[in-house]
């Protein structure tokens, strides 16, 4: 299923997204110096580019951007912010474009970023006060640092970032080919743009892969050498302590109290390491912690999020989605560090894009998007595995039906050269949901009598049996139109060995029925237009885009198609079994 797969594969497609800002600066209020060398406590030095306010007259807070993606990529933004008086370092990470030593992606940049700081901090240019820009991967980097608390770190604005566990390298321990294609652009010295872009020719080796029923532990070895940081990811199959390691601990945590700036998307790849980052600062920092972190959730893709579009994935949205966000970073940056006023924006803790009604919301909090969660159980007269012949999703009561199932064969690899010719990215493509017809579990809701906004994280829960050891599921909620168009809102995966914990894996024993608790969707807001309905689609993970589970129940890296074994999945929703669409209704005018 395309659609359902369009968040996971924009969240590694998206990791290496860069944007330019959305006017160019004034070129002449700047002077730039090149080369700059900083020195590192271990005696390598990092290459970085100085932009200047030309006739700077006093030291002034200083921002840098520590970057895998070559210095270069951020001109444009280092032109806008020292044009609008704040120095700006664009730095090559370690091992990568003019800067020396190995790269190692992620876990340098904690201590080379702490490093990058105070060495910032004592530059004459620099009034003491450094913070960091940057999304994706230099949106990680800005809690990698601050987790080593550089004293002269005052603020931080992390944009789409991911979190190692979360969402990077993998999605709740399901892994993606795209790790791949991002290893290759970021190895050595250069950028291998184009190698990286041409999106048919990893497609193809994608499917290639796939129709052969290839081990995912023989991807490093695809161009004839060998990718230590892939065969590392690989061997930690789920959340441990290696991937502990990556993100602050709880005590960093709690003694993260500098103003933060949190800002995702609706659909940005990264949403699920960006909330989070957030929902643990939440969780773990002191009161004043709390009221000085600040969450924005834009209608955006992953992109968007430094540079926001009006349209993209078939979906278009209204002038007010266009928040010019350099412009915010200023007035961020002037707040927190130079005594300037909270940006007009920030009008509460929480702003978040309602999609459909085009406007933006506040809350105090994430919680309180959200006015009600209200279950919708799942029912069905015949067997729910018809786009055109649905199961049913209502609030009356559990559902009374027989149980509902679809049989998976990993085998089958007959969607393979159909999916390899469509835009991933889409959001609105019904074609591979409509080709699988028969092959997944499909409900829907009634037409709503008038518009509903959604707002917050969906949940499921579903009570389901299999007849393999493991198996993988994908849940995603749509927005039917009343003409019959399809808008993906939010999704979810579940391997069925991780389905107690992420942390460990724990194998189906029997037939018996189990609950399946699918509560790691995406957070969405739209409203639901009046006559719309909305469509739930439950079914297995058979994608060129995602590593593949044979459902033999062995180490699903190294599994081959020899080793495949077709699953018969069956959901109960009767009232012993009370399956659930959990809806987030938002709060009213």
């Amino acid at each position: 299923m395309k659609a359902a797969l369009v968040l996971g594969v924009a969240l590694a497609a998206g990791f290496a997204q860069v944007a330019a800002a959305e006017a160019p600066a004034d070129a002449s209020k700047v002077e730039m110096r090149w080369g700059e060398r900083i020195p590192l406590r271990d005696g390598v030095k990092l290459s970085a580019t100085v932009y200047l306010p030309k006739g700077q007259a006093a030291p002034a807070p200083c921002i840098f951007t520590l970057t895998p993606y070559i210095a270069q990529s951020y001109h444009d933004r280092g032109v806008y912010f020292a044009a609008h008086g704040l120095p700006f370092l664009t730095v090559d990470v370690r091992g990568r474009g003019n800067s020396e030593g190995e790269f190692r992606p992620l876990i340098q940049e904690a201590k080379d970023g702490h490093d990058v700081v105070e060495w910032l901090a004592k530059q004459p240019y620099c009034n003491g006060k450094v913070s960091m820009w940057g999304g994706s991967y230099a949106g990680y980097n800005q809690w990698a640092t601050a987790k080593e608390a550089p004293p002269h770190l005052a603020t931080i604005v992390p944009v789409a970032s991911p979190y190692p566990g979360a969402d990077f390298p993998s999605r709740n321990n399901i892994a993606y080919p795209y790790l791949m294609q991002w290893l290759t652009f970021t190895d050595g010295k250069a950028s291998q743009g184009n190698i990286f872009g041409d999106s048919a020719f990893w497609a193809s080796i994608a499917r290639e892969r796939f129709e052969k029923g290839e081990a995912f532990s023989t991807l490093p070895r695809i161009f004839g050498g060998e990718q230590k940081t892939l065969v590392e990811w690989i061997s930690h199959p789920a959340v441990d302590a290696w991937y502990d390691s990556y993100a602050p601990t709880p005590e960093q945590f709690r003694a993260l109290d500098m103003p933060i700036l949190t800002i995702t998307g609706s659909y940005d790849g990264d949403q699920p390491g960006a909330f989070e980052f957030y929902k643990t600062h939440m969780k773990l920092g002191s009161p004043k912690a709390r009221a000085n972190h600040y969450l924005i959730v834009g209608p955006w893709d992953h992109a968007g999020t430094r540079t926001p579009q009006t349209e993209f994935g078939g979906l278009k949205f209204g002038p007010a989605s266009l928040v010019d966000l350099p412009k915010l970073h200023v007035e961020w940056y002037n707040w927190a560090m130079a005594g300037g006023a909270k940006p007009d924006f920030l009008k509460k803790r929480v702003a978040y894009y309602v999609m459909g009604a085009e406007r933006w919301r506040y809350a105090d909090t994430l919680e309180g998007v959200t006015a009600e969660e209200k279950p919708f159980f799942l029912d069905s007269t015949a067997n729910a595995n018809r786009v055109m012949a649905s199961g049913s999703l209502s609030p009356a009561s559990a559902g009374k039906g027989s149980a509902d199932s679809y049989v998976y064969d990993p085998r089958d690899v007959s969607g393979a050269a159909l999916e390899a010719g469509l835009d991933p990215s889409l959001l609105t493509d019904q074609t591979l949901v409509l080709a699988a017809d028969g092959k997944r579990l499909v409900y829907h809701t009634a037409p709503f009598d008038k518009p509903t906004e959604v707002s917050g994280f969906f949940r499921l829960s579903a009570w389901i049996s299999i007849d393999q050891p493991d198996t993988d599921f994908q849940a995603s909620v749509y927005e039917i139109t009343p003409d019959g168009g399809s808008i993906l809102l939010t999704n979810d995966i579940l391997r069925a060995r991780y389905r107690d914990s992420l942390r460990e894996a724990k194998l189906v024993t029997s037939k018996a029925t189990l609950r399946y608790d699918f509560n790691r969707f995406t957070f969405v807001s739209r409203q639901i237009a009046k006559g719309s309905r909305l469509r739930l689609v439950v079914g297995p993970i058979n994608s060129i885009n995602t590593q593949k589970n044979y459902n033999s129940g062995g180490v699903v890296a190294d599994e081959t198609m020899a080793d495949a074994r077709p699953v018969t999945v069956k959901l109960l929703h009767d009232k012993a079994h009370p399956s659930a669409l959990y809806i987030p209704f938002g709060q009213p005018e």
